[in-house]
């Protein structure tokens, strides 16, 4: 199992919680912890960047169904 099917694995044994407390925000799971719950893809997105650079983490949107990205998303660090 790869580190990102770890994450994904955490986030379902996360998953009532996540529904009951963070229903539509986007989430970070990294070494199957909740790093935090934003409001805005924008703002987590940068925050799992800043963080953890090219490590692996699950970036997703509590509530709605998977979705699959290309490996590599440029990130500009000036915004």
């Amino acid at each position: 199992m790869d580190q990102l099917d770890i994450e994904i694995a955490a986030y379902k044994r996360m998953r009532e919680y996540l529904e009951a407390n963070h229903w539509r925000q986007w989430v970070i799971i990294h070494d199957e912890e909740l790093i935090g719950a934003y409001d805005d893809f924008q703002v987590a997105a940068k925050t799992a960047v800043k963080r953890f650079g090219r490590g692996p983490c699950l970036l997703r949107q509590v509530g709605a169904p998977p979705i699959s990205i290309p490996f590599y998303v440029r990130y500009n660090a000036d915004g």
